[in-house]
């Protein structure tokens, strides 16, 4: 459980296309290639620490063709961004993915000191 120590708690929030591969022949489409797409976010101001991070996939556009298969995930979450990660594997082909993201922690205080 992540624990806010003072009453200064920070909620930001975004929506990103992650790729639009079917007009272009991408390798998600095509089911070949590199299946993992990682996308950089950065937070609107940095947090104090790194906050709890939740993702979702908001739209998908997919081929009934194949199984669906698919992750998403953050990664490497800092106090002023994380890594969103998504992944397919085997034949499932997929033409396009949204994210939402939204992260939830501290903020600095004015009175916090670094002292070293």
């Amino acid at each position: 459980m992540k624990k806010i120590r003072n009453n200064l708690v920070g909620v930001d929030q975004g929506s990103h296309v992650l790729f639009e591969d079917y007009d272009v022949g991408g390798e998600m489409w095509t089911g070949s290639g590199n299946r993992e797409v990682w996308h950089p976010v950065r937070f609107a101001q940095p947090f104090k620490t790194p906050p709890a991070v939740h993702v979702s996939v908001t739209m998908w556009d997919m081929s009934t063709e194949a199984n669906q298969r698919a992750d998403i995930r953050a990664a490497n979450i800092r106090s002023d961004g994380f890594e969103l990660v998504f992944t397919t594997w085997e034949d499932t082909k997929i033409a396009r993915v949204r994210a939402d993201w939204m992260a939830i922690g501290e903020l600095p205080y004015e009175d916090d000191w670094d002292l070293y």
